[in-house]
């Protein structure tokens, strides 16, 4: 009897603490190969870089050859009492505050559409509307730049038929159009990332709740505000933190639109950035340096750091404050 317990004992605490942690190992072995490829990628082709252009930041140089002229912390200065810089760095922040807000509220109402399952053709409208997000924006950026130019069959032509407008429109060349312009097809370009991410958030709300809801006589704006909304609020957290960070990467589209002008009215700071390290008529040097465009992307890479941070911390908070006020 005494053995038979003992046995009984053995078995039920289960295997050593050291066995335990080596099946573990070997459990986790092969999920820690398949990241590997991805780890070494990362770190070659973004971490270094990162490193390796913060030494650049001390110095004056071209670009050619090794970098000798040290100026220490003259090229920060110089940035931050760059007018352009402050300026590009405007444009971008005025670039994500249209973008997101209208992509998000877009992309979720017709995600609840396609999430429809009565819906015929759903998954064809699903690939319709994500296809733009598969094409280059510099393809993009070349097409919308032949269709509002002044020759050939263009938008203006169309205006002009159809007597909206009584002569052509720069559109590109105007200050006025040129950042609407972007924006519009920046929406458009990027729509579908935001739209599968709210069809992956909807397919996760258990089909129970709906099913609850409509027995209980609830309408569809009640189901939506009790049931959609708060099972989406960690998802849309992600969403809308990815949502803005892809907004401040905005660089291909506006170089190919308009490369920042005209008269740096559609500058981001990532033309910016570009310009100072290979030079052009819109950067605030027209010759290279590599020194003033590392210092400029560290400083704006510190920025986007503290606002994401203030973004996910504010937007947690509001979270939480929602779910303790519905508690109540």
């Amino acid at each position: 009897m005494a053995l038979t317990a003992v046995r009984d004992d053995v078995a039920t605490a289960g295997p050593p603490p050291a066995v335990g942690r080596r099946r573990r190992r070997r459990t986790y072995l092969w999920s820690y190969v398949y990241l590997a490829p991805m780890m070494v990628l990362l770190l070659g082709f973004v971490v270094y870089p990162i490193i390796a252009s913060l030494g650049y930041t001390f110095y004056k140089w071209d670009g050619i050859g090794d970098p000798t002229d040290f100026v220490g912390l003259d090229n920060f200065r110089q940035i931050v009492d760059d007018s352009i810089f402050w300026r590009s760095l405007g444009h971008t922040f005025v670039y994500a505050a249209f973008v997101v807000p209208i992509q998000l509220v877009l992309a979720l109402a017709l995600a609840l559409v396609l999430n429809n399952k009565r819906l015929r053709f759903a998954s064809f409208y699903r690939t319709l509307f994500f296809l733009p997000v598969v094409t280059s924006a510099a393809v993009i950026g070349v097409v919308i730049q032949l269709l509002v130019s002044n020759f050939g069959e263009s938008i203006n032509d169309l205006l002009l038929k159809v007597h909206v407008i009584d002569r052509p429109v720069d559109w590109l060349g105007d200050p006025h159009f040129a950042m609407a312009i972007i924006i519009l097809v920046g929406i458009w370009h990027t729509f579908g990332y935001n739209l599968v991410y709210f069809l992956a958030g909807l397919q996760t709300i258990p089909e129970e709740l709906y099913e609850a809801a409509r027995l209980d006589g609830a309408g569809r704006i009640a189901t939506f505000r009790y049931i959609t909304i708060p099972m989406l609020r960690a998802v849309g957290v992600v969403i809308v933190v990815l949502a803005v960070i892809g907004t401040f990467q905005i660089f291909d589209l506006v170089q190919v639109l308009t490369s920042g002008g005209p008269y740096f009215s559609t500058e981001v700071v990532n033309t910016y950035i570009y310009h100072l390290a290979f030079g052009g008529s819109n950067a605030n040097a027209v010759q290279p340096d590599i020194g003033l465009a590392s210092a400029a992307s560290f400083i704006y890479g510190l920025l986007l750091i503290v606002f994401s941070v203030v973004q996910v911390v504010v937007l947690r908070s509001l979270a939480r404050r929602r779910g303790t006020g519905g508690a109540r």
